[in-house]
């Protein structure tokens, strides 16, 4: 486990928790982060990682990946799990690329510079719905061993790649700290302990000391105990599974994970490397898409299930994904289209989606509340340690052992109904027994919804007896003591707690309403019909403050950095707990990045979509205010009945203009043919010669002379794959049988010479009625073979591209498009995945020479080291550098894309055009391309200046909208875009692309660097 931080931090807790560490274990190699049953402790400090998934080889610019770490600072996470991409890094033998977006450093100092950790996850295996689940390429067919296994030849195989993560990574390590070791696997099985044993022994003699864990994908006890056992054991859980076509269809949350983790690791604090935070969508017409996606794990999924979680004592949380991004390229593994937004908090264009707030309400909890790091589970209420009025509810209480503060979780016993539940709780606390709430009648839960309820709860040197409202924030904010409370604006809410100071500011509404009660303070009761943030006590003590849920989303709680100039404050200046305790909060932005307080001027940096009410809680010695650099002038009325110390009440709106970013329309594209291996000219004299007879691809040809036609063997994994074969043809020569493997979702379109016959199409539907390979029989037309001449059979397909030539002979020509290769499934090394010709047979007579081409170079010499080895493949015009900017399409003919291919024919052309942006460098405009909705049968590679960023799979679906971000887009200057269409069948197309603007934000991280390499004559045929 990689914790992203500097060399040594201060973690500066209440008084009454600093005496709570003690009895801990290490994993005997260094003390800098130890754990005990509670949660870790690092540098004698507890910690509750509240982590996101993100990938940044799926956001290819390196100049964002500090957005999305701002955006997860933001919600009120301290660390992002970061999985590396073993194919992407380790492209060939003995090669590493840690540049450009490959690159740990620039994530590593945007983590530094944000106050995130980095768990990292390198695997080698890391399933992601990625090819070969992150294995490289060359590995499936160069190793004869079994994959994840202690074989010889596997072991050699990722040495490189794990040293070179060791090299990268110990700079930035909190003394010498250690990543996950791979990830998804079965402790059981012939060598699999042994491996992970190798791979422990690897960072166990470098520099990685702290502990190492993995993820157990079900509860199957693996690397508990034994050889290859971790320091400490996490639990993947996906309760609601990954179809998104009933989206508010729940299956019930988990109820043993507390019991399960107490039977298997119970002196180990509680850990999911994985939990539900969204779920990837398959290919298919009935695939329901993202947005459902977003709706079956949204809000409500998120309130009910991380807080099961949270009931079940659990202190180290991974939601995969926070931010899905892209599989652009060659990327994704079969069973999943080019995006992969995964319904996450964050979309794929990188804006925050409805979900985001909920996750902000709960990160803003946690940070506030350091006694939840260490409680124990008490019981629930299926027996008597916990007491409600009403079955319908079921409550979890868990206690810090030090303090005595209570937390009670609560939700449905039917954890999927939507009706409405009211019940009364008992509770324990330090004025007595008590049944709860006094004054309003009962405690609701709305359908799916959970609560947490807090007794004894300490909010700087102020406390809360009780409060069925819900905590947003609590500490101080300069001088005083600040708690927001929150709660449905639909039902009735109640705090108990002692208020102090002389007020200046009280709620003035028949919806709030105080009551002071013998030994237990003041109890305020929030009725129903709430909206907006009210002032509920404002002294030069304390601050109350209490809004409806939807309100509390729309608020931020920036922290304040350190600016100390030495020692670990300064180390680690942006860390919550290390460097700095001072946050404030700030309300209406869109976004609200960072916080910083220069004198007596609070800065404020975030985006901005529409006009907002901002409005802003600091420390009293805040007596000006800057948005993005701007002054702002308060509303003097508004600021007197927020607070009378250190309130801010001002309207800010981002410049004139901003909602209309124009963009061009993409026209004047220019046309040229991109299979002229059709054709009787063609010379495959360049190509490899395919003759091998053996392959470590376990999965063998079903038919044909011996020889292997599998794309990997010839170097040529990646995309499309070309194959030319040779025979003789006679008029005996009728037919031709073509066994062809490309993947869930390809398809394979055939030509004798010119002459068409046919498309054979894999399938899925929605990862139902999967066809990742055909076997077809296909006939020769009358006149369409040369008797005594060359001839050319011709196979386009998505996976590999097979060519069949010879004199006096009959020449197949395949294109195949590789849906990328399986991940680890229920049969041995099946990210082994025999893409290319399974089987080949002609009615009569047998082939001669078989000769393969995919991308240019293939993976030890292909050109593109920038875009990397996932980038391209063996189209004609991919091989020529048609798709990157500068190549001279200037004697190309002009054809509108709308037109298709000339004469409606079947086959691949390329459309290119250019245009250029002029968006200013404060905006932040996600933009996509998105192609017309029908069911045509064309297939699309859509590349933006030079980058494969999506395909467009029309006659399946269900995706027509790729977002391109800034970075991959030149939003100063000249773009290219070049379109390689499939038409799958001689009828017409006719589709239609658009740029267009997803949203206007005034703000953005700025400095985007763009890198897109030129098109270049070298190493291009």
């Amino acid at each position: 486990m990689v914790r992203y931080q500097a060399r040594s931090r201060v973690l500066h807790l209440r008084k009454r928790e600093e005496s709570s560490v003690g009895n801990l274990t290490s994993n005997g190699r260094t003390t800098e982060v130890e754990w005990d049953s509670y949660s870790l402790v690092i540098k004698g400090q507890r910690v509750f990682i509240h982590s996101g998934e993100f990938h940044t080889f799926r956001l290819p610019v390196p100049g964002l990946w500090l957005d999305i770490l701002q955006k997860a600072k933001a919600a009120g996470f301290n660390a992002l799990s970061v999985y590396t991409h073993m194919a992407l890094v380790n492209p060939s033998p003995g090669v590493i690329d840690f540049n450009d977006y490959r690159a740990l450093e620039p994530l590593y100092e945007a983590a530094k510079q944000t106050g995130i950790f980095i768990v990292l996850r390198p695997g080698p295996y890391i399933n992601a719905e990625s090819t070969a689940g992150g294995i490289a390429h060359w590995i499936t067919s160069q190793v004869a061993g079994e994959l994840r296994t202690n074989a010889t030849d596997w072991r050699a195989s990722w040495q490189d790649y794990i040293q070179g993560i060791i090299d990268q990574t110990a700079p930035y390590q909190i003394t010498q700290g250690g990543p996950v070791i791979d990830n998804e696997y079965s402790q059981s099985g012939y060598g699999h302990a042994e491996y992970f044993a190798e791979l422990e022994e690897v960072f166990h003699n470098s520099s990685i000391v702290v502990p190492l864990t993995a993820n157990d994908p079900g509860e199957g006890r693996d690397w508990v105990n034994g050889t290859g056992a971790v320091d400490i054991y996490g639990l993947d859980s996906y309760p609601q599974g990954f179809d998104c076509s009933n989206p508010t269809v729940w299956s019930p949350v988990v109820t043993n994970y507390y019991s399960y983790h107490e039977s298997v690791d119970p002196s180990e604090p509680w850990y999911f490397p994985e939990f539900q935070g969204g779920s990837f969508d398959a290919w298919g017409p009935t695939a329901p898409g993202y947005d459902q996606c977003r709706v079956l794990t949204g809000a409500d999924f998120e309130n009910v299930f991380n807080l099961n979680l949270w009931a079940s004592n659990a202190k180290l949380i991974n939601y995969y994904m926070l931010y899905g991004g892209t599989s652009w390229g060659g990327l994704p593994f079969p069973g999943v289209y080019t995006s992969y937004d995964y319904g996450s908090a964050i979309a794929e264009n990188r804006e925050l989606t409805t979900k985001y707030p909920e996750l902000k309400r709960e990160g803003l909890f946690l940070r506030s509340s350091p006694e939840f790091y260490k409680t124990s589970w008490i019981g629930n209420s299926s027996t008597s340690a916990v007491i409600v009025s009403n079955s319908s509810a079921f409550v979890t209480l868990l206690r810090n052992p030090d303090t005595s503060t209570s937390f009670y979780i609560a939700r449905q016993n039917d954890s999927t109904s939507t009706g409405i539940t009211t019940f009364k709780l008992n509770v324990t606390t330090s004025a007595g027994n008590l049944e709860i709430p006094q004054v309003v009648p009962e405690i609701t839960l709305g359908g799916r919804q959970s609560k947490l309820i807090v007794t004894d709860y300490s909010f700087g040197s102020s406390n809360v007896l009780y409060s069925t409202a819900q905590v947003l924030y609590a500490g101080q904010i300069g001088g005083r003591d600040v708690l927001y409370l929150y709660g449905d604006s639909t039902q009735e809410h109640e705090v108990s707690l002692v208020l102090t100071g002389t007020p200046r500011l009280q709620a003035d509404t028949p919806h709030i309403s105080s009551h002071l009660s013998t030994g237990q303070g003041t109890i305020i009761s929030f009725l129903s019909g709430i909206e907006g943030l009210v002032t509920v006590w404002d002294s030069s003590e304390q601050l109350i403050l209490y809004s409806d849920a939807d309100t509390a989303g729309t608020f931020w709680s920036p922290e304040i950095p350190s600016n100390a100039t030495s020692g670990d404050a300064a180390t680690f200046s942006n860390y919550w707990q290390f460097g700095t305790n001072t946050s404030i909060l700030v309300g209406g932005p869109y976004l609200v990045r960072n916080a910083t307080i220069t004198g007596s001027t609070l800065n404020l940096r975030g985006d901005l979509n529409d006009s907002v009410r901002l409005t802003v809680i600091a420390p009293e010695t805040v007596t000006s205010i800057t948005w993005n650099g701007m002054d702002i002038s308060a509303d003097v009325a508004a600021t007197s009945n927020l607070t009378t110390q250190g309130g801010f009440v001002a309207q800010i709106q981002p410049a004139s203009g901003i909602s209309s970013i124009p963009v061009p329309t993409l026209s004047n594209w220019k046309y040229a043919n991109s299979l002229p291996e059709i054709q009787s000219n063609f010379s495959d004299a360049s190509w490899t010669l395919a003759n091998h007879t053996t392959t470590n691809i376990p999965f063998k040809p079903y038919y044909g002379d011996g020889r292997v036609l599998y794309g990997c063997d010839y170097e040529y994994c990646e995309n499309i794959v070309l194959w030319h074969g040779h025979f003789n043809a006679t008029e005996n020569t009728k037919s031709v049988n073509l066994s062809i493997n490309g993947g869930e979702a390809f398809a394979a379109s055939v030509w004798v010479n010119d002459v068409f016959l046919n498309t054979s199409y894999g399938n899925s539907t929605n990862n139902a009625n999967i066809v990742d390979e055909t076997d077809e029989k296909f006939y020769f037309p009358s006149g369409s073979l040369n008797y005594g001449q060359d001839n050319v059979i011709t196979i386009l397909q998505v996976s590999t591209h097979i060519h069949l030539s010879s004199t006096d002979e009959l020449y197949v020509c395949v294109p195949k498009d590789n849906m990328g290769l399986d991940e680890s499934g229920s049969e041995i090394d099946e990210e082994k995945s025999p893409r290319g010709v399974r089987g080949f047979q002609l009615n009569t007579g047998d082939f001669g020479e078989w000769k393969v081409q995919g991308k240019i170079g293939g993976y030890t010499n292909y050109p593109d080291k920038v875009r990397g080895v996932l980038n391209e493949g063996g189209l004609y015009g991919e091989r020529l550098g048609w798709h990157l900017p500068g190549f001279d399409t200037s004697i190309w003919e002009s054809r509108d894309i709308t037109e298709g291919l000339p004469g409606s024919a079947a086959g691949v052309g390329f459309f290119v055009t250019t245009f250029d942006l002029q968006i200013p460098e404060y905006y932040d405009a996600p933009m996509s391309f998105t192609f017309d909705q029908s069911s045509q049968p064309y297939r699309v590679q859509l590349y933006v200046n030079g980058w494969m960023m999506g395909k467009r799979v029309a006659n399946l679906g269900p995706q027509y909208k790729f977002p391109v971000h800034q970075g991959i887009l030149n939003y100063s200057g000249p773009n290219t875009v070049a379109i390689a269409l499939w038409a799958m069948e001689p009828t017409a197309i006719s589709p239609t692309v658009a740029l267009t603007v997803d949203g206007v934000f005034e703000g953005g991280v700025g400095g985007i660097e763009v890198n897109n390499p030129a098109w270049s004559p070298e190493g291009r045929q």
